[in-house]
């Protein structure tokens, strides 16, 4: 279905035409509202303007066609540096890009070689031949140009040139509609989907066979009736092909670590959403965020809490790595970005931060987290607020490691602390990147950023592609990996609430029945308490303990828990507020206007409390009132 068409008289009023942003996370060219241009080179072509950032988006749109599914190749790119014209053209571009469908040009159809023929003729175009496509030139004459206008660089001039997918008689070629495509490869995409593809690769990288993944995909093909797609031809030959490139991939391009790092970043600028060359004065900033991470980050991040996790320090890590995490509905943490700075990545957080927010914004503008948990006290609260607009809580599951430094002191007077279910999360993750990705890197190697690189974007991601996969479909469920099935919040779920033993009366201890041993009883200090830890061997090495979360649990679900040091620090907040009230009338009225509905909304939690309708609390929320609270037992 075509969009709807104008007339313009000249090539010189396209800057007066609107900029079109479907609200979609692909879109194709039935989604916009086309212009077709009048005289000139190009007269008879459609035309419209989007925002730059989303030409991936048009692209991949405009390849899920359902009457001819397609892949856009790029034929051919050129660019120019930003000052090199004094009098650019209106349509003057910095970039300029070809795009065609990978059915064509060229056609091979009618010169499929016979028994003692040469098999090295040409096409009629001309363009000779394009090694490992023979079967797959049809003759297709679609195709559309993308310029990055050169007085307007945010913006991308779309010129298509032929938007049906026919060859020189204006015949379809390809599709459901060609008649001669039917039961072949040609009536589906040219090639496997990219989704298919990172199923595929990450179930090499985890270590599935080669015969294993053909004889699953099979069995899925045949499970939903034979072939609908291109990805349901999937062969041998192409993951033979895949595991090859994994085989015969290193993380060294070049001798010079910085030229590899430039070069990867080159070569994989889809999934870099900010760089910063180490030059100078200036340090290496390398923010990397791959398609399925994106999609994570959208799917667990809108309404949900994010969680910086830093790693710093390690004899074979040079750089910072700090990992932004989100959680599934098991309270899986998964790394939905990497960012690689140096040691002060409290310094740069305002470089690299607005550009990630806004890559997630471009796919959905109503994306909105919940809360963001850092782990770094010497990060500014203020830029992170600025940038997710949401809460700042802080995390310190470090502290259950280091207990308290000065610094963290002066976080935890000013912060909300987070609940614990994140902590048994972060350090879920925490010790996978420990044991899958930092213990294997050479001492000798520390100073490469391009092995780090390569490890969190092959294996390290694979493995959490492969657990969603298994948790989704229940598939390879004897191959799940220890640290999903060890996850603290996910046994706590196991435990019984019989198990609890708790006084209500006396809430400075409770107990849990150990489930491998009934005679035996784990005793939990200070139960509901974000600093509550367990005599079990586990929680001794100072871990976070499926007997805290289930602990945790319970006394919130039957609102008896001990107040949260979030509570006493809003408190604290709240009466120094009081004490010491703003000069400005606007504010005073502002902050009285919060404080009257808060209370409103104590109030009637209390009411549906008093009535029995009160939901069990969700995590991180404490309905007892601020005059019960009781002095936090001191931590010498």
């Amino acid at each position: 279905m075509k969009g709807h068409e104008s007339k313009v008289a000249r090539m010189e009023d396209i800057l007066g035409l609107p900029v079109q942003d479907p609200p979609y996370a692909e879109f194709s060219a039935a989604n916009i509202n086309w212009v077709k241009v009048e005289g000139g080179r190009q007269g008879g072509d459609d035309i419209a303007l989007i925002p730059f950032s989303r030409v991936d988006d048009f692209v991949k749109g405009e390849s899920s066609n359902a009457e001819c599914p397609a892949s856009f190749r790029v034929e051919s790119r050129r660019k120019r540096p930003e000052g090199s014209l004094n009098k650019p053209r209106v349509d003057g571009y910095l970039e300029y890009t070809l795009y065609w469908c990978s059915y064509g040009p060229e056609d091979y159809r009618d010169i499929e070689p016979h028994i003692g023929e040469n098999s090295s003729i040409k096409p009629a175009s001309g363009k000779g031949s394009r090694p490992g496509r023979r079967h797959m030139m049809r003759g297709c004459l679609c195709h559309f140009t993308v310029k990055r206008l050169y007085t307007r660089p945010l913006l991308a001039l779309i010129i298509y040139n032929q938007r049906n997918h026919v060859d020189k008689t204006g015949a379809p070629c390809h599709g459901i509609l060609d008649q001669e495509a039917v039961g072949t490869r040609a009536m589906y995409a040219p090639r496997i989907s990219e989704e298919l593809r990172q199923k595929v690769m990450a179930m090499l990288h985890v270590g599935i066979s080669l015969d294993t993944i053909v004889q699953h995909h099979m069995e899925e093909v045949q499970r939903h009736g034979g072939p609908q797609n291109r990805d349901d031809f999937l062969t041998r030959n192409d993951v033979r092909n895949m595991e090859r490139l994994i085989r015969n991939s290193s993380h060294e391009l070049h001798s010079n670590d910085h030229c590899s790092v430039k070069m990867w970043v080159q070569r994989h600028h889809k999934h870099v959403f900010y760089f910063q060359e180490n030059c100078g004065s200036e340090p290496l900033i390398l923010g990397i965020q791959t398609d399925w991470q994106l999609q994570q980050m959208l799917r667990y991040g809108h309404s949900g809490s994010l969680a910086s996790h830093t790693a710093s320090g390690s004899k074979n890590l040079k750089y910072t790595l700090c990992s932004l995490l989100a959680f599934d509905s098991s309270h899986n943490a998964i790394p939905v970005a990497w960012i690689i700075t140096s040691p002060s990545l409290s310094q740069n957080i305002h470089k690299w931060m607005p550009s990630l927010v806004e890559r997630i914004r471009g796919k959905d503008t109503r994306w909105r987290p919940s809360a963001i948990l850092v782990d770094d006290p010497s990060f500014d609260a203020s830029v992170i607020r600025e940038a997710f607009q949401c809460r700042v809580l802080l995390s310190i599951w470090h502290v259950r490691r280091c207990w308290l430094k000065e610094l963290w002191v002066s976080s935890v007077r000013t912060l909300p602390v987070a609940g614990q279910e994140p902590y048994a999360s972060i350090e879920s993750y925490h010790l996978r990147l420990k044991s899958r990705v930092l213990s294997l890197l050479p001492e000798n190697s520390y100073q490469r950023v391009d092995l780090l690189m390569h490890a969190l974007t092959t294996q390290f991601h694979s493995f959490y592609w492969f657990d969603q996969y298994i948790a989704e479909t229940g598939y390879f469920e004897n191959l799940r990996d220890r640290f999903s099935l060890t996850n603290p919040w996910y046994q706590a779920m196991h435990i019984p609430d019989i198990d609890v033993l708790l006084d209500e009366e006396n809430l400075h201890f409770a107990k849990v029945v150990s489930q491998a041993d009934n005679s035996v009883a784990y005793t939990i200090w200070n139960p509901g308490s974000e600093f509550g830890f367990c005599d079990c061997s586990w929680s001794m090495l100072g871990n976070m303990c499926k007997h805290i979360i289930k602990v945790a649990i319970f006394c919130r679900c039957r609102q008896i828990a001990r107040p949260l040091l979030s509570a006493q620090v809003y408190r604290q907040t709240l009466l120094n507020l009081l004490q010491n009230l703003p000069d400005d009338p606007l504010v005073l009225e502002h902050a009285i206007a919060h404080v009257t509905r808060l209370q409103q909304d104590i109030k009637s939690l209390e009411d549906l409390s008093n009535s029995g309708l009160l939901q069990p609390l969700s995590s991180g929320t404490n309905s007892i009132p601020a005059e019960n609270i009781q002095p936090f037992l001191r931590i010498n």
